[in-house]
């Protein structure tokens, strides 16, 4: 499985690209007020899910409960994409949920 990359090395392989990111992305879009971070973060990791964009999921995993998803919230949504999403993708959401270093 390829790295995933973090915001540093973001920064330092394409740093307009690191900086689009933060400005665009995590500035401009995350910080808009008509839906909250969590209400993001749980539209975001569904997102990646129905995407099969797994490399994604183990930071955005972790930014969810930062922004006050509970780990059984989250656990729900993904058995509830594995509906929709097929059963393979929320087995590896599962996965990235529980070992989240993987």
């Amino acid at each position: 499985m390829p790295h995933s990359l973090t915001r540093d090395d973001l920064a330092e392989i394409a740093p307009h690209f690191a900086a689009i990111t933060d400005e665009t992305l995590f500035d401009a879009i995350w910080q808009r007020s008509e839906l909250s971070r969590r209400d993001r973060s749980l539209i975001t990791v569904a997102a990646l899910i129905a995407a099969g964009r797994h490399q994604q999921l183990p930071w955005h995993l972790n930014f969810a409960q930062e922004n006050g998803l509970r780990r059984d919230e989250l656990t729900e949504a993904i058995t509830h994409l594995a509906f929709y999403c097929g059963w393979p993708a929320a087995v590896t959401a599962l996965g990235h949920l529980h070992f989240p270093e993987e």
